[in-house]
């Protein structure tokens, strides 16, 4: 499919298709179910224990000869136990978030990790391509959960990123089929990381109820808030209804800090709270109808990758 393709190469993979590393939704079963259909699954370790994310990597090589990789946002309390399992499992990948790449980047790579650092912005694809990394991630303003200040689409910042980088580009951030795959690809990317799809699979380890609420979203049934913590697109339910309420009577960060209390994602996407968990979707949860295995999904956007390039082709 792709003989030249900087990523597939990268990483070893047959198609330039990545699964997103998301908190309570990207643990061993759907990580090896996208592996081992020739895309590159990721454990999320954002939710999970040191102990835990060691027995999700181990469950995952028992059902995958194929590489994965796990996700490490960087603000995690318990970090170098979390790196230290990565080391010691020998995890092929890691795709490291919400941190300063310089300070992990050269500890991986030494330990012959390949290490991917996901971006909002040019200014930091070019901050973590001087620390090293491998490729980036570079996602815009659409994509589900924590995300850039900046707002800016993928639209804008895939060609914008492309422009100034010269190492492998991972484009996320609105991308749940093959045509916007192809479109990512055409705008500059190497590959591209879909998250929100992901959610709505039978592997995902997400709350059948919450999955059930992103097949029923429809366009606009999602927002960015919270930037005064850290900017989070959620879907609007009585919890962000409580948040708004504050915004309106004038609000400060600590009655915001007050009112997430603890657990507030683990509550809505892993318990199935749908009216006081944080249910955190990509803009594009409005175009998924359907629940459907991962592997499933991972056929779909290739052979609608395929097609369109096709189509485009006789344009």
């Amino acid at each position: 499919m792709h003989k030249n393709n900087r990523i597939t190469s990268l990483f070893n993979i047959q198609y330039p298709l990545i699964q997103a590393g998301m908190i309570w939704a990207s643990g061993w079963k759907l990580a090896s179910a996208v592996s081992n259909e020739g895309g590159l699954g990721i454990i999320g370790a954002g939710s999970m224990y040191p102990e835990i994310l060691r027995e999700h990597i181990q469950k995952c090589k028992n059902a995958t000869s194929k590489p994965f990789a796990v996700n490490v946002p960087m603000l995690y309390p318990d970090l170098e136990k979390i790196m230290d399992i990565i080391i010691e499992e020998k995890v092929p990948i890691a795709f490291t978030s919400a941190g300063n790449p310089k300070t992990w980047t050269p500890i991986l790579k030494a330990n012959g990790i390949k290490v991917v650092h996901v971006v909002s912005s040019v200014k930091f694809a070019l901050k973590a391509q001087e620390a090293g990394v491998d490729a980036v991630v570079a996602e815009g303003f659409e994509a589900g959960g924590h995300n850039g200040r900046e707002e800016t689409t993928s639209l804008t910042l895939i060609p914008m990123v492309a422009k100034e980088i010269e190492i492998p580009l991972i484009a996320a951030g609105g991308i749940a089929t093959g045509k916007a795959m192809l479109a990512a690809m055409v705008l500059g990317a190497d590959a591209v990381q879909v998250g929100t799809r992901f959610v709505a699979s039978h592997e995902a380890s997400s709350h059948l109820k919450f999955k059930e609420e992103v097949v029923k979203a429809k366009e606009g049934a999602t927002q960015l808030t919270l930037k005064e913590l850290a900017p989070v697109r959620l879907i609007k339910n009585k919890f962000f209804n409580d948040v708004q309420k504050l915004y309106q009577k004038g609000t400060s960060a600590e009655e915001l800090k007050e009112l997430l209390g603890r657990a507030r994602a683990k509550k809505g996407m892993f318990e199935g709270d749908l009216d006081e968990g944080e249910l955190e979707i990509g803009q594009i949860a409005g175009l998924i109808d359907e629940i459907k295995p991962a592997a499933e999904i991972v056929k779909e956007i290739i052979n609608e990758f395929e097609a369109a390039k096709q189509q485009v082709s006789v344009l």
